[in-house]
């Protein structure tokens, strides 16, 4: 019986002769930031095609209106791509630096003032824009002008105004970012302008939407609130040390995370990054969420065309510690090599995950940790996605096949980290768009069949057509049953690639 057409999703990071030859695809996902020095529609193409999975846009510059103007161009250079719209935030910001900027030198002391006392910033004076005022920053407290490279420490405090002494010394000019310890800011998240935000984007159907400066699960809530009924993702940004606190409680409550490492980095000791990399990465993979490591990744490209040797290994030790997906900021929103940055990510993400230790990374998982009473969904379906991952490892299955109508069940299986490549099969193309932040999902597969047979079928073709799959081979599937009221997986099912595919 021949399927109903189907349309299918491509992940076009390489060709289908290399992917025959190495039977499977690169499994980490790669989110890319797009901004000027790669607004071009040709060059947008060229991204997609080189492994750009996700395109976030940064709505801390600009007007709503041009980032949901960036977004269509990016839609119609890339279709099929995701968008990943970041909000800001409550992120403060100093006043104009005077023309030139200024060098602050160690052991100098300046006043920082608010932003209204202090309208252009100078080597004496910096103003920054804490509407609330500065009486919550207390003496040893830690003021971080920029990325980090320059640190203040308070040495006299005061309502408006407090006099710092410079321990980290550097040139800053602009508007640079002002990161203060979350106890002095009071402004909530998501801020009152965010939330005029998340009203045009999801009028304009994003699939995913990041949340700045979490601190509790309560700020996730209150997006998804805003948002309502639209089904798209929400990643929370773990960047604050509330957050790490209470990680396991915002994990359970957003559907995706980031280890957003630049201002986790400022926040926290900075030689505690690693592990904490470490600790957010696992517990999103232990909720089955899809996890973005952020921030540095190939930073020297945004200049250089070859990283450095200790980029490299940072992206591949993100692999080996399981993240789902890596994420480049400036590198390719301003950078001078947009391409070849993504081009350069895709081979060392394939090359570290050949090193990555998929059986025993499954085996070590345990019960994926769910919400919701015994008998829930959610619980079935992580049940039988474990169980379709050791069937798949005993009877070394070709391929694992996921029909999913929300997604979850995809990245339910996605957690275990099979050595195999999964296919996903799903109704809706939005569905199919959120699942490219997915690890290892190969390939999706738009089919508007309600039938999972029918589903499979077209599941196999596919996968014969990319060289993954040949007759004799035996597939697992994983699936609802016919008759489920509401969505959920509760069959697994092998089943062997007939010779008349």
């Amino acid at each position: 019986m021949s399927p109903t057409p189907i349309v299918s999703a491509f992940f076009n990071d390489i060709s289908s002769a290399e992917r025959r030859a190495s039977h499977q695809g690169r499994r980490t996902r790669i989110v890319a930031t797009i901004g000027p020095a790669s607004d071009d529609p040709q060059l947008l193409k060229a991204m997609g095609e080189a492994g750009m999975d996700v395109a976030r846009v940064s709505l801390a510059h600009g007007s709503i209106e041009e980032s949901i103007d960036r977004i269509h161009r990016i839609r119609a250079a890339v279709p099929g791509i995701a968008i990943l719209a970041d909000l800001p935030g409550p992120k403060v910001r100093s006043t104009p630096f005077v023309e030139g900027g200024v060098e602050l030198e160690e052991g100098t002391e300046l006043v920082v003032t608010v932003a209204a006392d202090t309208p252009t910033s100078n080597g004496e004076r910096i103003g920054v824009s804490l509407d609330e005022g500065l009486g919550s920053l207390g003496v040893g407290d830690t003021i971080v002008v920029g990325d980090g490279g320059v640190s203040l420490e308070v040495v006299t405090p005061g309502l408006t105004e407090v006099v710092v002494r410079v321990t980290s010394a550097g040139r800053v000019q602009g508007r640079p970012g002002i990161t203060v310890p979350s106890h002095a800011l009071s402004a909530p998240t998501p801020t009152p302008e965010d939330l005029e935000r998340i009203k045009a984007l999801v009028a304009d159907g994003v699939e995913a939407i990041a949340i700045s400066f979490v601190r509790s699960p309560s700020d996730v809530e209150a997006v998804r609130r805003a948002v309502g009924d639209h089904p798209c993702l929400l990643v929370a940004k773990i960047e604050t040390r509330e957050a790490i606190a209470d990680i396991d409680a915002i994990v359970r409550t957003a559907d995706s995370v980031m280890v957003a490492r630049g201002d986790l980095g400022v926040r926290l000791p900075i030689e505690d990054v690693p592990s904490l990399q470490k600790q957010i990465i696992r517990s999103g993979v232990r909720f089955g969420r899809p996890v973005i490591t952020a921030t540095q990744m190939l930073e020297s490209m945004i200049h250089a065309t070859t990283p450095t040797r200790a980029e490299v290994t940072d992206v591949a030790n993100a692999v080996l510690d399981g993240t789902s997906a890596v994420m480049l900021s400036a590198e390719t929103a301003v950078g001078a090599h947009p391409l070849l940055v993504i081009e350069t990510m895709a081979r060392i993400l394939r090359r570290a995950e050949r090193d990555f230790d998929y059986v025993h990374w499954g085996a070590s998982l345990g019960v994926q940790e769910v919400s919701g009473d015994r008998t829930s969904n959610l619980r079935v379906t992580a049940a039988i996605t474990g169980a379709g991952w050791r069937a798949a490892l005993e009877e070394d299955a070709a391929a694992i096949i996921a029909c999913s109508s929300t997604g979850t069940t995809v990245r339910a299986i996605s957690r275990f980290r099979p050595s195999m490549p999964i296919v996903a099969v799903t109704k809706s193309e939005f569905r199919a768009r959120q699942l490219r932040m997915s690890w290892g999902v190969e390939d999706v597969i738009v089919h508007p069949s309600e039938d999972s047979y029918v589903q499979t079928y077209a599941a196999l073709e596919r996968l014969h057509e990319l060289g993954l799959v040949a007759p004799g081979d035996v597939v697992v599937v994983l699936a609802g049953s016919r008759d489920t009221p509401t969505p959920l997986t509760d069959t697994v099912r092998l089943v062997r690639v007939p010779s008349g595919i």
